[in-house]
């Protein structure tokens, strides 16, 4: 069952899990200074199987299920399902997450290793989080409206920042 969204939950349980994983999507936004709202975590994972591995027990901690999928499915969460796939979107205990082997626009894990930064976001919480760049190209890419509107607030966003540095 689904509880409120906790993002910072769900991230404290990844990286206890040791996880080797980005964080992307709105709440990277979040993160980076867009005031837009979001409804889930979304995160790009390192696709080793080890990662994989610590992936799933991340996940099973967290009661994930797969999310719209029909009452009774059978679905075995473990390394090897997720290196079979390339996405998933789960309904946990600290709300919706998704992982994403290859977001749109993008290698995967080590495309956006490269300009990624570690930030703290709780204190003691200490995260990777995507580049503005990085997130932009990866919303113009997906191409949904909500994600060209996403991209227009984030523009703004580094107007603010290029204008203040």
């Amino acid at each position: 069952m689904t509880r409120a969204f906790d993002p910072v939950g769900a991230i404290r349980v990844l990286n206890e899990h040791a996880v080797r994983f980005i964080v992307i999507g709105g709440f990277a936004g979040n993160i980076l200074g867009s005031p837009a709202i979001t409804y889930d975590l979304d995160i790009c994972y390192e696709r080793s199987p080890a990662n994989c591995e610590a992936l799933a027990r991340a996940l099973r901690a967290l009661g994930a299920t797969l999310r719209g999928a029909p009452a009774g499915l059978p679905f075995q969460l473990d390394a090897r399902t997720i290196l079979m796939s390339d996405s998933f979107t789960f309904d946990t205990t600290a709300g919706s997450v998704d992982c994403l082997g290859t977001p749109a626009g993008t290698k995967g894990y080590a495309d956006l290793l490269a300009s990624a930064r570690e930030m703290e976001i709780e204190e003691g919480l200490r995260v990777l989080v995507c580049s503005l760049d990085d997130l932009m190209r990866m919303k113009r890419t997906a191409g949904r409206p909500k994600d060209l509107w996403a991209v227009e607030i984030l523009k703004t966003v580094k107007e603010e920042r290029d204008r203040k540095s």
